[in-house]
């Protein structure tokens, strides 16, 4: 027993090391061990000129998961594994995100977005049984689903969904104050950020893990920035929330309650908007309820489908 104890001891301690002296390698490691545990594998397809990079798991009808913003495909593998069970399940790094690294002077706006999003799903082989749009991905999924030439989109869910006019919180009035509260590149800064505004109950993020995202994100500081400009400012900024009437497919709306970002408040607007839709709250978590909440989001989704 004492020798299995310094064993398990030795074992923490260089996992500790690794993390620490080769942190890059660490995040890989992890996200291929989440990719394993989904069953997923990293794709990559050129579509009308852009190259998407996406994880695919699962067979069956086609479910297509939109990151928010700043987010990236790998924000869905915590959900990826019970929804392929029966379902062929995709999880894209929208263009300019994650492994889709942004192209100088190219538009990454929220209709030039929901275009490029549209010719990725025309350009597979079946229909998507189900769209799920969280945040950034709700706005982009539901500007392509207002034009009438979505038919192929059967079902659609949005996820603590941007787009739309909400009651004011504390997040929303460093927005309308001219503040990103996104834009934070120093680790502390960031693992604050994430514990204030982004979950209820943060998961443990090793330091030097953190500071590898953070100097990721940091390398596309100006495109964020500008991204964030035309969702905050830009005449698109509520353009969806004037074309919610123009969705014709089934809606679900997911949020929980405590959403810091996108206040849950938002479901009742696109509730008001929307012909046809039905609003499901979560307990107990923040604004990235497939990372806090993932079975019972898993579970949801999947309840659409029925």
């Amino acid at each position: 027993m004492k020798r299995l104890l310094i064993a398990l001891a030795v074992s923490a301690a260089l996992a500790v090391g690794f993390v620490w002296l080769f942190p890059e390698q660490a995040l890989r490691a992890e996200f291929a061990r989440q990719r394993l545990l989904a069953g997923a594998e990293v794709k990559i397809r050129a579509v009308d000129g852009e190259t998407w990079h996406y994880l695919e798991a699962g067979r069956g009808p086609l479910i297509v998961l939109v990151h928010g913003y700043t987010g990236s495909k790998e924000n869905w593998l915590p959900v990826m594994k019970r929804l392929s069970r029966a379902h062929r399940v995709i999880a894209v790094d929208l263009p300019g995100w994650g492994e889709s690294a942004p192209k100088p002077g190219a538009d990454y706006s929220p209709l030039a977005q929901a275009a490029r999003l549209d010719a990725f799903l025309q350009a597979q082989d079946e229909p998507v049984a189900l769209l799920v749009g969280h945040s950034m991905g709700g706005m982009i999924s539901g500007l392509l689903l207002s034009d009438a030439h979505t038919a192929r989109v059967e079902r659609v869910v949005f996820m603590s969904a941007a787009g739309v006019r909400f009651k004011e919180n504390a997040f929303a009035r460093r927005v309308l104050a001219g503040d990103n509260p996104f834009a934070v590149y120093e680790t502390g800064a960031f693992l604050a950020f994430l514990d204030r505004y982004v979950f209820a109950d943060a998961p443990y993020l090793p330091t030097p893990m953190a500071r590898v995202m953070v100097e990721r994100r940091a390398a596309k500081r100006a495109f964020e920035r500008r991204v964030f400009e035309q969702m905050r400012l830009g005449p698109q900024a509520f353009l969806l929330q004037e074309r919610l009437p123009a969705i014709r497919q089934p809606v679900g709306l997911l949020w929980c309650d405590g959403d810091a970002i996108i206040d849950p408040s938002a479901a009742a607007v696109f509730a008001a908007g929307l012909p046809v839709s039905q609003t499901h709250i979560l307990s107990g978590c923040g604004h990235m309820p497939m990372m806090e909440r993932p079975r019972p989001v898993a579970d949801y989704l999947l309840g659409r489908l029925r």
